[in-house]
């Protein structure tokens, strides 16, 4: 493995789209949300071990998370561990990171990536990455992974891709734009041509060339971190990051540099991805019985009587008998019980948000 190969993986998020199982002290990430008999943040870390020394895995969280971290990873190196002392989007938490991972090593090629997606085919996936790496190693390039979009979604943004290629690199094309979550019209024009791929929000790069894209499009960001350089992987950085952490501004990293760089090119990729952004889509993309039901973490506990595509996720104590329901989500954690029908993607969204907020759960 490379020594200068390294994995900062992001889990601050709270997963809200996951409620009444995720909540804010215990985010989707934490969770084994399709009874894997893995936590998602777990199959993150462990997928990367594969190929980056373990050593060179940082785990991107808020600082109410730090213990969590420890107790699922079991990384006993607490400089690995980066709590944030507030939330401040993508943009604050990868400069960080960067900064931090340049003092250590200037020779640093890294993948940042979100603790909570799905991966299917982990070998192409790995594949994948390490093609990637040794491109952002050898070039000025910032890369994105973009999936080849299987259906006209409107809860992904876009990648547009040009004929343009990295030099010495030709897989990766260069990117025309980034485009936002489109309209169902739209989406189906994108996926009928051959020039449009899922942002999936991962990224490959060596730390020079982020860092001077960042002093470029994002100075005063880069300023605040550029003040704590000498208290990097020192007692002294936890103190630098409560002071200055706060000044940051919202905004993530597509916004910051993403979208106004010259150097942004993509890989097309295709490894079974998806971002689990709620109930409906675990759905789809768990294992169904032959009557379309997807019952976790297992059907020993639960009974279905003349009842099909429905979704059953309850904690392996409680008993379930479910009879004459059809396509619908029934959720429970200790205290909380949804039942919801499998309508579209959005309107379940929606049914979990208004819930949350009427039951008064209050997301950071």
């Amino acid at each position: 493995m490379n020594k200068n190969h390294y994995v900062v993986i992001m889990a601050g998020g709270v997963g809200s789209r996951f409620w009444p199982v995720s909540r804010t002290s215990l985010p989707k990430q934490f969770i084994d949300v399709l009874g894997l008999g893995k936590t998602l943040i777990q199959s993150t870390y462990d997928r990367f071990k594969q190929i980056v020394p373990e050593e060179n895995i940082y785990v991107l969280t808020n600082h109410r998370y730090v213990g969590l971290v420890k107790e699922q990873l079991g990384i006993t190196d607490e400089n690995r561990i980066i709590g944030e002392p507030a939330m401040r989007n993508t943009a604050p938490c990868i400069a960080y990171a960067c900064h931090k991972l340049e003092a250590l090593n200037p020779n640093a090629t890294l993948v940042i990536a979100p603790s909570d997606h799905l991966i299917q085919d982990t070998e192409r996936f790995l594949a994948d990455i390490e093609r990637s790496l040794n491109a952002a190693e050898n070039s000025n390039a910032l890369i994105t992974l973009g999936i080849k979009p299987s259906r006209p979604d409107t809860g992904y943004g876009y990648i547009q891709i040009s004929d343009e290629t990295l030099n010495g690199f030709t897989e990766f094309n260069k990117v025309a734009s980034f485009r936002e979550k489109p309209v169902l019209q739209v989406a189906q024009e994108y996926v009928a041509s051959d020039k449009y791929l899922w942002n999936a929000g991962i990224f490959i790069w060596n730390v020079r060339t982020i860092l001077a894209e960042l002093e470029k499009h994002e100075e005063k960001l880069n300023a605040i971190f550029l003040v704590g350089r000498e208290k990097y992987n020192t007692p002294e950085e936890k103190a630098f990051l409560e002071a200055y952490y706060p000044m940051c501004e919202n905004i993530s990293i597509d916004y910051a540099v993403m979208e106004k760089s010259e150097l942004v090119y993509v890989l097309p990729v295709d490894f079974g991805w998806s971002d689990l952004g709620t109930w409906t889509s675990v759905y789809g993309l768990s294992q169904q019985d032959n009557r379309g039901n997807v019952l976790i973490p297992d059907a020993n506990n639960i009974i279905l009587y003349n009842s099909s595509n429905c979704m059953v996720n309850v904690p392996s104590y409680k008993k379930v008998v479910l009879k004459n329901l059809h396509n619908y989500i029934v959720v429970e954690s200790n205290d909380t019980l949804l039942i919801c029908p499998i309508d579209s993607e959005q309107e379940v969204k929606q049914v979990v948000a208004d819930a949350a907020k009427q039951f008064g759960e209050s997301y950071i």
